[in-house]
């Protein structure tokens, strides 16, 4: 398999319902990490991207939170629907969706 041009990690952090930090998982990060899985195989990049789910990101509070390496460029409140987006413009493309992309002081 050959190095993937870029690396996605989705958090799928869980924690007790009432923990003050909150979780990825809660928010509906399996979801997004399965629409991940859904448009890799359905554009057959597995040779450019691999998309691996995570432990906790940081800012908890924000999530479901993905990360795009080599770019280190954090992206909070995904949902399903902006996975698509992500995938053709920043993952495809290279142009980060700004829209998503968590507050500095998060990263």
């Amino acid at each position: 398999m050959p190095k993937p041009l870029r690396h996605v990690f989705v958090c799928t952090q869980n924690r007790p319902p009432q923990h003050p930090r909150g979780s990825c998982a809660a928010k509906g990060s399996t979801a997004v990490l399965q629409a991940f899985w859904g448009e890799l195989q359905k554009r057959n990049a597995f040779d450019k991207v691999a998309i691996t789910y995570s432990g906790c990101l940081g800012p908890c509070e924000m999530g479901p939170n993905v990360l795009v390496y080599p770019e280190g460029v954090l992206y909070s409140g995904v949902g399903v629907a902006d996975v698509e987006e992500i995938f053709t413009s920043h993952l495809e493309n290279g142009e980060p969706v700004e829209r998503l992309k968590a507050h500095p002081a998060a990263w």
